[in-house]
């Protein structure tokens, strides 16, 4: 049964007659998450989780025609069944399972199997189907444990403020700016940029807990900062505004820190490996619990990815797609 085709607009459900995370405008889209590259705007009808909603609106419009799932909960569109399931990247992340006279496709848009200690853990979906993302689809990529993460970080927070210097982290300011405000919740005040502290008021509006943050306001008062936590898009990089902040020590939070070289690249302080992202086993171990009989992989490493699957005994084949990286989105500000 054909349930789902590869079109230039995006993937297609045949017989409901929407898409997936579409990127380019069309009448149904079913959303995974609210980043840019999965939900982009005019679209006629939006379907997304509850979590996703508020987020979505405050990205493209309050006035866009949206509807909203929790997760499990089960629409019917056109004879296809459509439920989300927790995908562990962002709050309000979402596999998307689709089933028609019991043939069922699962489309994970990005996702992580390791728990965070934020976002609802990634649940495995069984299907006939499945659609998986391959951002860090190579063998050099596996995360370290959350809480060693935190206690490197946290490190060097104080590390840095024991010689006399400001903590500013680079990171995407829905998903990651969220993940590195839990990561040093309790350290120190923590300072956002007015896009993060935008966003974290879109996530509050559904009653979701985040850290206590602080809003960087354009004209901040240098001691007011000094010595503390600044979180920034990754845009603002070399820009006026971290020039202004009292001796500034950098970080970059990204899976592609986990390869040193990166960071010489970046030329910043320091990088940590902090993804939104399912690592090489976290991969491996959604397809395997999906039991699926064809494996299609997207964008990332989907080349060497796609290949170990087939010589594993997985059927499995690329599909070219227009979905971006958000680990290190150095366009946002």
């Amino acid at each position: 049964m054909k349930l789902v085709k590869f079109t230039k607009k995006g993937i297609y459900c045949i017989p409901g007659k929407f898409y997936l995370d579409p990127w380019f405008p069309v009448d149904y889209a079913v959303i995974s998450h609210a980043h840019a590259d999965h939900s982009r705007s005019g679209m006629s009808h939006y379907l997304c989780h509850n979590h996703s909603k508020p987020i979505i609106q405050h990205r493209i419009g309050q006035d866009i025609n949206i509807q909203s799932l929790a997760y499990n909960e089960t629409l019917t569109v056109n004879g296809v069944k459509v439920s989300f399931h927790p995908a562990g990247h962002i709050i309000g992340s979402s596999q998307i399972r689709l089933e028609h006279k019991g043939f069922v496709v699962v489309f994970t848009g990005d996702y992580k199997t390791s728990s965070d200690f934020l976002t609802i853990p990634f649940e495995s979906v069984k299907c006939h189907e499945f659609i998986t993302e391959s951002t860090f689809g190579l063998p050099i990529y596996n995360w370290l444990p959350e809480a060693v993460l935190q206690k490197q970080m946290v490190d060097w927070v104080i590390d840095n403020k024991a010689n006399n210097r400001t903590s500013v982290f680079l990171g995407y300011s829905l998903g990651k700016a969220q993940r590195i405000m839990k990561l040093l919740d309790n350290t120190d005040q923590m300072f956002v940029h007015k896009a993060i502290h935008n966003t974290n008021n879109a996530i509050k509006s559904v009653d979701i807990e985040l850290p206590e943050t602080t809003l960087l306001e354009p004209d901040f008062n240098k001691n007011e900062v000094q010595n503390k936590i600044i979180i920034l898009p990754p845009g603002l990089l070399g820009s006026r505004l971290l020039k202004r902040i009292p001796n500034a020590a950098t970080a970059i939070c990204s899976g592609w820190m986990q390869i040193r070289g990166n960071r010489r690249w970046k030329n910043v302080d320091a990088g940590f490996p902090v993804s939104d992202h399912a690592d090489w086993n976290g991969l491996l171990s959604a397809v395997r619990a999906s039991e699926a009989e064809k494996v299609y992989v997207t964008h990332g490493s989907q080349a060497t990815f796609s290949k170990y699957l087939n010589e594993i005994g997985i059927a499995s084949a690329e599909v070219k797609t227009e979905y971006g990286d958000d680990e290190l989105n150095t366009s946002e500000t």
